[in-house]
């Protein structure tokens, strides 16, 4: 495959899974890591920590986008729900970048399509149970629910750091159910968490070995990056045309299939 035949590809798969990610409100860094090691023939650890670089631009990105769609002072007041869930996720990011460096390679893929296929189920679960609107959070405000957003933070920034996602399939459902919090500004403050819990994860990797692949990898990356931000942005418009629980439904069932078929074995 030559250069720009990859690039190219590059450039319409990021735009695909970018589409399908804001049409539903996720970033698609879950469907980008199967075709990295699936389409491109990377290998499992360098997939995960180019995908994590590339949720960090697809974040930044929808970060500034959603910028003015809720108010600064909003989001400020429920800072409290953002440092309780980073007080777990960043010590599960760490933790988890730190064991995935040194884990053989038949495991991690191992681990992972446990991951993805838990995520395609929590993708299937959501379609057909729809998405809460909050307003009654599980546990009133007090040690309890602290310590329910600790356990849960540490999860998701375990999840985040292996997959090298943002880990917004997770924090979504997480901040609505367990904080009775609308799922718009749910949205936002799960971006509030993504980030450092991805740069904490990143700094982590950065002392591998397959940290190179940055660097062998950056024109595929850029390509990616691109397409997947003007995807999510075609997404964004057409959002609402589609019924979010059918589609949310159909990408769950792909992401099971693709996540067995891509790290059932190593390659």
């Amino acid at each position: 495959m030559s250069i720009n035949s990859r690039n190219g590809q590059g450039f319409i798969a990021g735009s695909l899974i970018g589409t399908l990610g804001g049409l539903i409100g996720l970033g698609g860094a879950e469907f980008r890591l199967p075709v990295l090691v699936g389409l491109f023939r990377l290998g499992t650890l360098e997939a995960v920590i180019l995908n994590k670089a590339m949720s960090l631009v697809v974040v930044t990105a929808a970060l500034l986008f959603r910028g003015g769609t809720i108010s600064p002072g909003i989001l400020m007041a429920h800072l409290d729900v953002v440092l309780n869930l980073l007080a777990g996720s960043l010590v599960g990011a760490w933790w988890a970048a730190g064991h995935a460096i040194t884990l053989p390679r038949h495991w991690l893929n191992r681990i992972i399509m446990v991951l993805l296929v838990g995520l395609s189920l929590v993708m299937l679960s959501e379609a057909w149970a729809g998405m809460h609107a909050g307003a009654t959070p599980l546990f009133e405000a007090g040690p309890s629910r602290f310590v329910a957003g600790l356990v849960a933070g540490l999860g998701i920034g375990i999840v985040a750091a292996l997959l090298g996602v943002a880990g917004g399939e997770l924090l979504i459902p997480t901040i609505v159910l367990l904080y009775g919090l609308d799922i718009k500004l749910a949205g936002s403050l799960s971006l509030m968490v993504s980030f450092p819990t991805m740069v904490v994860g990143f700094a982590r990797y950065s002392r591998a070995n397959a940290f190179s692949v940055l660097r062998q990898e950056s024109q595929l990356m850029r390509w990616m990056v691109a397409g997947s931000i003007l995807g999510a942005a075609v997404g964004g418009m057409l959002l609402g045309l589609v019924p979010t629980g059918l589609l949310m439904g159909l990408l769950g069932v792909v992401l099971l299939v693709s996540a067995i078929k891509t790290f059932q074995h190593t390659h």
